[in-house]
């Protein structure tokens, strides 16, 4: 039995997880936490992480950033390993999370569907095959709520391009304060928001009289729920380390 502590449990993603873990058998939320502890939920919530005293063997975290140095203090202190799937991480919170994997196994991906995963690992092997003759654009759309542009995930795919090239490329985000010709070492990342689309990323090769579309879409929040809980299982057992979906990817 896989118990897990869930933090932001009263949040969207929370309870999507708290659903998909009530029908499954052989996991169990033992504790939650939350700043409004909701009263519905069928296992004890807190409202500070560290009035948890539930023994777990993973915690979830799908909260918000601000959360983040309560959270990690309180795995490493009780030695508990860490799904870290809140999102809009700063640059020095994601630095830390390599710090603190050298007590504890961390596991953190930019995003944590499976499919977006793959459609990173897809486009680093297609931008390598065609590096130096195709350009390579990246298009995100997200609902008109997001406060962030352009997407974490499509910087995380951008990179990940940039990984697997010879030469890495420029990323740019806007077009408009210049008049010139497309320089072949940049790689456009678009953003579109509107309505109350989920989360889609294209991946746009374009070569000489042919195209490429590599793309994801999300179709509910679900997925990263499920993705969240995949990971746990996943790091449950592992080492001290700093695990992402790649390592999953890569074990299947």
């Amino acid at each position: 039995m896989l118990k897990l502590i869930l933090n932001g449990c009263g949040g969207r993603m929370g309870r999507v997880i708290s659903s998909l873990v009530s029908d499954m058998s052989d996991i169990k939320i033992v504790a939650g936490c939350d700043t409004l502890p909701p009263a519905d939920l069928d296992f004890p919530v807190y409202d500070k992480i560290y009035n948890c005293n539930e023994q777990a063997d993973v915690l979830i975290d799908f909260s918000h950033p601000s959360a983040f140095s309560d959270v990690t203090t309180y795995c490493v202190t009780n030695k508990i390993p860490l799904v870290m799937a809140t999102t809009g991480l700063s640059s020095t919170q994601i630095e830390a999370l390599s710090n603190i994997s050298t007590e504890i196994p961390v596991f953190f991906s930019a995003n944590m569907s499976m499919g977006i995963n793959l459609l990173i690992e897809m486009a680093k092997t297609a931008a390598a095959f065609t590096e130096g003759t195709f350009d390579i654009e990246i298009i995100e759309k997200h609902h008109n709520k997001k406060l962030d542009a352009p997407s974490g995930t499509a910087i995380a795919i951008a990179n990940g391009i940039n990984s697997a090239l010879l030469q890495p490329k420029t990323t740019v985000y806007d077009r408009t304060s210049y008049r010139k010709e497309r320089s072949k070492n940049e790689m456009g990342i678009h953003a579109v928001r509107g309505g109350t689309i989920v989360g889609e990323h294209t991946v746009l090769l374009a070569g000489r009289d042919e195209v490429i579309e590599i793309k994801h879409e999300a179709m509910s929040r679900d997925i990263f729920a499920s993705g969240a809980i995949k990971s746990a299982r996943f790091i449950k057992e592992k080492p001290a380390g700093l695990y992402s979906m790649q390592d999953i990817i890569k074990s299947k």
